[in-house]
């Protein structure tokens, strides 16, 4: 058993979905066994399994205290994580000592008690448990213990993915995500990449005016596992903050891809990159799933019609059920008041759906035409457009950023200022 890893302190209350700012890191592969002296924590271990974060984790639950643990490991080695509930009817520190006889190690030991263990939490410590949690439990309290104990360090900052999809083909998901990851490096000044996963029809790199000569492909198609240094070698760097892991957007070969695709990239990517911007193509497989169920932040791109409305409740109805423990996918609208097209106005959304969309893009074909066919940004065309401010009002949302940095002017600045407004 190792050192302490971080306590949690008073008696937790039911926890709605995370906060943007409360980030857990996934779990890698590693095995998890959880002895539980009451059915309602094997419940919220049982339910924890089946988060995102715990993907790639083997999670057991066999019912019984620390006296259980130790029987069964006589024989058997132990695994990476053993979780103990203790309801404070047992010497737990007795037991951790007798534990200890029989455990691998490293082997790390959480512990679930209650308010009124006599145990002190000092003497835990000293006996090589790692996380001590005051219960009653619930399945994210499951999650961010086991997760921590495998995190680097909690004071650095691991990679956020934000995956963006259209509810229906063309419109204009891919033009949201490019302009929100533009605002999210420019104006929020978060280093961050974005991922065109349309292999075959992508457009990141007429979008900002690029064409590199490896991407997404040479990753995926790659022998070896792909490393740090391999994936920078990939990037092609739009701006400062910005840098794109380009689509080939080619035809030659057939992008029939298993599930797991993406997953060595994406785990690379975080360790480095504050903010990675997923382009998802509108279709349906099993990476698309997976790649939309595993990231941190979810917007569907809807047009105001009928299959758009009918496509974006069905999305975010499977995509709330696969992430209970997660912050619910965000919707925005595109393109609204396109002349002569009869539409569904927001508030028809908002009464199917039962949340409002965090934005409605208005249609400017000229606007979004000339952008496309520059390779610019809505911002580089007009900084100061209010399809500008919405893209940075997405961005802000999806990050959890209430505030963006200004710019740094000269120390003229302010009499510069003050001139201008005489």
């Amino acid at each position: 058993m190792i050192s302490y890893a971080r306590q949690h302190h008073e008696d937790q209350p039911e926890v709605p979905a995370p906060h943007p700012d409360d980030y857990i890191a996934p779990a890698p592969r590693v095995s998890v066994q959880a002895f539980c002296e009451s059915e309602q924590t094997a419940a919220a271990v049982r339910s924890a399994a089946e988060d995102r974060r715990l993907g790639k984790a083997h999670l057991t639950v066999q019912m019984g205290g620390v006296a259980t643990a130790i029987e069964a490991y006589r024989t058997v080695p132990t695994p990476n994580v053993i979780i103990l509930e203790t309801e404070g009817g047992s010497d737990i520190l007795t037991g951790l000592d007798d534990l200890a006889t029989v455990c691998d190690p490293g082997t790390r030991v959480v512990v679930f008690g209650t308010a009124h263990d006599a145990a002190p939490y000092r003497e835990l410590v000293r006996r090589g448990v790692s996380d001590y949690v005051i219960g009653p439990v619930v399945p994210l309290d499951v999650v961010r213990s086991v997760c921590s104990l495998f995190s680097a360090s909690e004071a650095v900052a691991v990679g956020r993915v934000i995956a963006v999809v259209g509810a229906k083909g063309g419109v204009g998901a891919s033009t949201v995500a490019h302009n929100v990851a533009w605002a999210i490096a420019r104006d929020l000044a978060l280093d961050s990449v974005v991922i065109d996963l349309d292999l075959a029809f992508g457009t990141a790199g007429l979008d900002y005016n690029k064409d590199p000569l490896q991407g997404i492909a040479n990753a995926i198609f790659s022998s070896d596992r792909p490393d740090t240094s391999f994936v920078d070698r990939l990037l092609a760097k739009c701006t400062d903050n910005l840098s794109l892991l380009a689509a080939p957007a080619s035809l030659d070969r057939v992008y029939d891809l298993g599930a797991d695709a993406f997953d060595a990239i994406f785990d690379t990517l975080r360790m480095t990159t504050p903010c990675i911007v997923l382009d998802v193509p509108h279709q349906w497989s099993g990476w698309t799933r997976r790649v939309l169920v595993g990231a941190d932040d979810i917007l569907v791109v809807a047009e105001p019609d009928l299959a758009n409305l009918r496509n974006t409740k069905n999305m975010l109805n499977l995509l709330k059920t696969s992430r209970p423990n997660d912050r619910p996918p965000l919707y925005c609208l595109n393109q609204v008041g396109m002349p002569k097209r009869p539409e569904i106005d927001a508030g028809g959304f908002i009464k199917t759906i039962e949340s409002p969309p965090i934005a409605s893009i208005p249609f400017d074909s000229r606007m979004f035409g000339t952008a496309a066919n520059n390779g610019q940004m809505i911002a580089e065309i007009s900084a100061h457009h209010r399809t500008t401010k919405m893209f940075l009002q997405i961005a802000r949302q999806l990050t959890g950023r209430g505030e963006t940095r200004a710019p740094r002017g000269s120390f003229l600045s302010p009499i510069i200022k003050r001139l201008r407004a005489r």
